[in-house]
């Protein structure tokens, strides 16, 4: 085959990059298939997907279909050679994964089997992931089960959060993607069972957002990495106010700073931000958005929450929000 016919499966701004690449390498796309449009914010203004724009920019057709029989339709009606799908958002059953003759291939941010599911990226970091990398593979009906054409790895910066990782995963998956397709055209691919331990990656609820005082330093900092797209870590003072963290590093206190207890104020740095303590070290906290309010200096925060160093600043959680511990 020369030049397969595609169809484009993708939701979220974090495929466009996908499409776009397809396009620029001359490959025929004949529609695109995105999840229909929704009410997102508290005015609940009716927004298009991402991928929606992008596909119409290049003049391309986009379909939005709201159930499985009308996915199907959809697909059938574009008679593609081969479907391939980046963050679509919906498990495909196997009635339409069988309509391409060359079926379904996947992008997936993770090294499989490591991290099915929806969150890779931000598990990875949560977990204090050394290694990560994307892999193509194509679809069977379970939840990214299917066997490897491709994969990269790629080796996690100790700063790096979860945009700059997206950013860095997007460009490595973009050519593996084109050459992907190029090799299945060409019939040189070959695709093989994933093998190793599995884990999953669930899609991220606020609840699982909350630093507390129980963790260590290094899990406060991994989760605040891994959240940096949103829900974005929060922790909740002795006053019961939800503050995000919007900027922090781990560092550890200035040499002579007094011993206190996780979860207090350490050291103060006027008009910039602040040291809180952890097991086995501390943040530093230079922006802060506490609920309800704009984002803050981390340093007028505490002056306006009247607290300073040796106060207690993080609670445990409410019951039934914990944040991931390590």
């Amino acid at each position: 085959m020369s030049a397969p016919r595609l169809v484009f499966l993708g939701t979220p701004s974090v495929a466009c990059p996908f499409l776009e690449a397809l396009v620029a390498g001359g490959f025929e796309v004949a529609g695109v298939i995105a999840q229909p449009d929704r009410p997102v914010g508290r005015g609940m203004k009716v927004c298009c997907p991402p991928v929606k724009d992008s596909a119409l920019a290049h003049k391309l057709p986009v379909l939005q279909p709201a159930s499985g029989a009308e996915l199907r339709e959809a697909v059938a009606a574009l008679k593609p050679d081969l479907g391939v799908v980046v963050a679509y958002g919906r498990l495909i059953k196997k009635e339409v994964l069988s309509l391409p003759p060359l079926g379904f291939i996947n992008l997936h941010f993770s090294l499989l089997p490591k991290y099915r599911g929806a969150a890779p990226v931000q598990w990875a970091l949560i977990n204090g992931e050394k290694e990560t990398g994307v892999t193509v593979f194509r679809l069977d009906e379970g939840m990214d089960t299917g066997p490897v054409a491709a994969s990269v790895a790629t080796p996690v910066g100790p700063d790096e959060d979860a945009p700059a990782l997206f950013a860095r995963l997007t460009e490595l998956g973009r050519g593996l993607l084109v050459s992907a397709v190029r090799d299945i055209a060409a019939g040189r691919a070959s695709f093989t069972p994933q093998s190793g331990e599995p884990s999953h990656a669930p899609k991220i609820r606020p609840s699982l957002s909350f630093l507390s005082p129980a963790m260590s330093a290094s899990s406060a900092f991994d989760l605040f990495r891994g959240l940096a797209c949103g829900p974005r870590a929060r922790f909740v003072t002795p006053a019961g106010t939800a503050v995000q963290v919007l900027k922090a590093s781990l560092r550890p206190l200035p040499p002579g700073a007094p011993a206190g207890a996780p979860g207090t104020v350490g050291p103060v740095e006027p008009g910039g931000g602040f040291f809180v303590r952890f097991t086995g070290g501390s943040l530093f906290l230079e922006k802060l958005k506490p609920e309800g309010r704009g984002p803050v200096g981390a340093a007028d925060f505490l002056n306006g929450a009247r607290l300073g160093p040796g106060d207690a600043l993080i609670m445990p959680p409410p019951a039934g929000r914990e944040g991931p511990h390590k």
